[in-house]
């Protein structure tokens, strides 16, 4: 706890004096100790690892298993075909994360920073990595803090360190303050400096405390290294239907060799027929379809500003009902804006957006004021110095008022500087002949130096009643969580000293700033409330800046929906468990309390989006279900940790990101009830074949044909079926529902029925045609070659055809347009051709063991493939809603 004890303590217990610093030998000695002043990089993982990881999947498993028997019985193009599906879905896995893993190197990429340490006695600049405790370490304005330190000396010191705690404006900090309090929030620490902020004004000195993994921010990254991985609910679904596909092809196995011993079958003939059952029970195109379609998902994201990292976030973000918001940077521009006035008796509103406003003459003076007495710059939209300076800056730019063309036509002879105890600043300015003294700060404190007040133009007595007014309107926009600044002047015909500055001003007026809330934030907060999700602001920044900033955007009502870190710290982890949804914004937050707000919502059975782009982030991003990090603001912790990347920054891209994710989970949904009721279809056409010991309708070969080819394509079209227009007027779905939810389990049931009782009907009829029925024996293999044929045909077209009723639940193909989706008219006409290559081409043929149809044949199997589409469609509008 540095923190708590004097500089003079500090030094001690560091064995360093100050004006010389360490030595070249104690800083050898204390790099072989400490090591280099760089945070540990988690390992990479090899393309070999992530490879593996690929195959962590009950589906997978299952498939490894289909191939392992198929080859041990001898067929070895089907389990050829079945390895490939494996290899394909692995190998779509393994691109999209190193695809994703090079985007977030990019992002990496930054040079290493340099910091001015005193050695043997000098001043010298220096690698930060080179740093050890005890260093001395010298800090003026737009540099980088290199390490944990603790401030030995302080001039008017400010340190951003929005990236740490969150807070947009800077922090004075005080080398002689001290804090006894052990739980004092980082952001409160006065008399410390942190690794990686930023010093944006002033001047003093610290002596390294905390190096590398021992600083915040090491603590931080430490907090990171926990391979903290959950199942989305996607792969739990998934790996259900794994199971339940695995349980299904070994009970079938098990039900044939059953029925085979009473009908007293040739076991090894049955031991084959099984195994056709059990490549009939299995989608084998699954994985590799659900791969597909998420990684088509990824890249229409990329093409909308989101980088997604692992294609099964995509399908996560359809399920979050809580977007946990950082407030600095995410739900806010992250830049001080000037947004009120005040001049005796008139308060005026700054529009957000416009330029070359028109003031008064008072106003003109109040701009000119703050202006002149203020460090910052801006020229061509960037801003250098203190952000509340540069908000002073670009305000007067919108009212056409340059600084470069103020400060040149009053040049500044001298300044004052701030400093805390004053609270003032002020500057001495030449005005023709003759000079003035503007100075800004804290209003009281300027009332307090003034004796007069500018009414109408004209320089009136200050009284009682006046002070009272200034104050009266400074405590109202306090109130709106404003931060405030006064602005003073006095001419004086001569050049005058520092301890004159400040004596007899004349008060201008007040200005109020805010870090203003993003403009199109307010719209998309209230859309994902549409789609039944909550908005959640998370802040290091203070309580009535964060509510005011909170009610503006419409995420809470009052202040009674607030929390901050120490009142989280006063519940235990049930009662704020229990009690975390009556609260919407959580402020003056430590990294530990996000994770903890995080967990808690868990616990209650949310799925929890976290948005954030500073270090303090980092940790809650990695424990949400999907991490979501800035590209432009974010550091790179805060990137490495995420999820998914924002591109622009924007809050909105997250509201179309979870819109995208709900339709990806629904289009695989669509997939996943049209592949297995294909396959009900083939396993009741097989099945009933070997229970009414008729000849098998379907070889293995020509199932793993329709599974991997002729359904894979329609399959795959309907994952990439558009949007629903509706889907974010509707609550996120229930992260426990399984995919033969809703009427899903009967659809299924019917159309599989359907598909195999008419695939049944069709091998009959390709025998009656020549005498035969189904009991018969003795059918020549040419006839039962054409039964087959017209099986196979069948079973592929209706599946094919049946597609179509798959895009919605209740509306009609001609309600949502034959041509809405031309990938799946596309994909059922190359389907048919394919079919017809397979019975035309002698050489497909023979592999497949069908045969050409004629005419005949064709206009009753698709007559007979028209079938389970029509009867959908007429279940639809029976059950529709009117």
């Amino acid at each position: 706890m540095w923190f708590a004890k004097s500089a003079a303590e500090v030094l001690s217990v560091l064995g360093v004096n100050p004006s010389t610093g360490l030595s070249g030998q104690e800083v050898e000695s204390l790099l072989q100790k400490k090591g280099l002043n760089r945070l540990k990089d988690k390992p990479k993982k090899s393309l070999f690892s992530l490879f593996l990881a690929q195959f962590q999947d009950m589906l997978i498993y299952v498939l490894l298993g289909a191939s392992a028997v198929t080859l041990f019985i001898g067929e070895y193009i089907d389990s050829v075909i079945i390895l490939f599906v494996v290899l394909l879905n692995a190998t779509l896995g393994v691109a999209q994360e190193y695809k994703a893993g090079k985007a977030l190197e990019a992002l990496h990429k930054m040079t290493t920073p340099k910091a001015l340490a005193r050695r043997d006695g000098k001043v010298i600049e220096i690698n930060a990595e080179l740093l050890v405790p005890g260093d001395i370490i010298v800090i003026d304005s737009g540099r980088y803090i290199p390490a944990d330190l603790r401030l030995i000396e302080t001039v008017n010191l400010q340190i951003e360190e929005s990236a740490l705690t969150g807070e947009s404006v800077p922090s004075a900090k005080t080398a002689s303050t001290l804090f006894a309090d052990p739980k004092t929030p980082i952001g409160d620490r006065a008399n410390m400096a942190f690794m990686s902020t930023l010093a944006t004004y002033g001047r003093g000195e610290g002596v390294v405390v905390a190096t590398a993994m021992d600083t915040e921010i090491g603590k931080i990254a430490k907090s990171l290294d926990d391979d903290h991985e959950e199942l989305t609910p996607l792969q739990i679904r998934l790996a259900e239907l794994g199971k339940i596909l695995g349980f299904i092809a070994i009970g079938i196995c098990l039900l044939i060799f059953l029925i085979s011993s009473l009908q007293k079958r040739d076991l090894v003939e049955m031991f084959l027929t099984s195994i056709s059952l059990a490549v009939a029970a299995i989608p084998e195109g699954l994985a590799a379809i659900v791969a597909i379609v998420l990684a088509l998902g990824v890249t229409r994201m990329s093409r909308n500003n989101a980088i997604v990292k692992k294609l099964t976030s995509v399908e996560t973000l359809g399920s979050v009902n809580i977007i946990c918001s950082d407030k600095t940077g995410t739900l806010t521009q992250n830049k001080m804006t000037v947004v009120k006035t005040y001049t005796l008796d008139q308060t005026k509103v700054v529009p957000t957006e416009g330029n070359v406003l028109k003031s008064s003459v008072v106003e003109n003076q109040l701009i000119k004021a703050f202006v002149l007495c203020s460090d910052a710059t801006y020229d061509n939209g960037q801003g250098v110095g203190d952000p509340t300076e540069i908000a002073l800056v670009i305000w007067a730019d919108r009212f056409g008022l340059s600084k470069k063309e103020l400060t040149a036509q009053s040049a500044r002879i001298a300044e004052k500087p701030f400093d805390s105890d004053r609270k003032l600043m002020s500057t001495l300015n030449q005005e023709g002949s003759a000079y003035r003294v503007h100075t800004k700060g804290a209003i009281d404190q300027l009332l307090k130096v003034s004796s007069h007040a500018l009414v109408d133009g004209k320089s009136v007595l200050l009284t009682d009643e006046l002070k009272s007014r200034f104050l009266q309107v400074a405590e109202d926009m306090s109130n709106e969580a404003l931060r405030i600044l006064g602005v003073a002047f006095k001419d004086t015909p001569q050049i005058i000293g520092m301890e004159d500055m400040e004596q007899n001003l004349t008060v201008v007026g007040l200005v109020g700033m805010i870090d203003p809330p993003r403009l199109e934030v307010r719209d998309s907060i209230q859309e994902a409330r549409n789609a039944g999700i909550t908005s959640i602001m998370i802040t290091g920044d203070h309580k009535n800046t964060a509510v005011a900033i909170a009610k503006e955007l419409g995420i809470a009502d009052s202040i009674s929906h607030s929390l901050t870190g120490a009142e989280i710290d006063a519940l235990s982890d049930e009662e704020f468990a229990r009690d975390i949804c009556n609260y919407r914004v959580f402020a003056r937050v430590s990294p530990e309390h996000k994770v903890k707000i995080i967990k808690a919502y868990k616990a209650q059975g949310n799925i929890v989006a976290m948005t954030g782009d500073g270090i303090n982030d980092a940790p809650s991003l990695k424990y949400a279900d999907i991490g979501i990090a800035m590209g432009i603001t974010g550091t790179d912790v805060a990137k490495g940790a995420s999820d998914m990347i924002l591109i622009d920054d924007n809050f909105t891209t997250i509201v179309h990101a979870v819109e995208e994710g709900r339709n990806i989970y629904n289009n695989i949904k669509k997939a996943v009830i049209f592949l297995l009721s294909c396959n009900l279809g083939e396993v009741i056409a097989v099945f009933f074949s070997i229970l009414f010991y008729w000849p098998v309708a379907l070889l293995p070969t020509q199932i793993l044909w329709i599974n991997l080819v002729t359904d894979s394509l329609p399959a795959i079209a309907l994952g990439v079926d558009p949007g629903d227009k509706d889907v974010m007027k509707r609550k996120p779905r229930n992260i426990k529902e399984s995919f033969f939810a809703k009427g899903a389990g009967v659809t299924i049931l019917i159309g599989g029925s359907l598909i195999g009782a008419l695939t049944l009907a069709a091998f009959y009829l390709g025998l009656s045609e020549f005498g035969y029925s189904l009991g018969s024996s003795d059918i020549p293999p040419d006839v039962l070659t054409n039964a087959r044929t017209m099986a196979f045909v069948v079973l592929a077209v209706s599946q094919l055809f049946y597609s179509l009723s798959m895009r919605s639940t209740t509306k009609s193909v001609l309600q949502l347009g034959l041509f809405s989706n031309l990938y799946l008219v596309g994909a059922i006409a190359i389907g048919i051709a394919l079919q017809l290559m397979v019975i035309s081409i002698p050489l497909l043929a023979k592999a497949f063991q069908v045969k050409n149809l004629s005419f005949d044949d064709w206009t009753m199997v698709l007559g007979l493939s028209l079938i389970p589409l029509a009867v959908n469609e007429i279940i639809k509008t029976a059950t529709r809603k009117p």
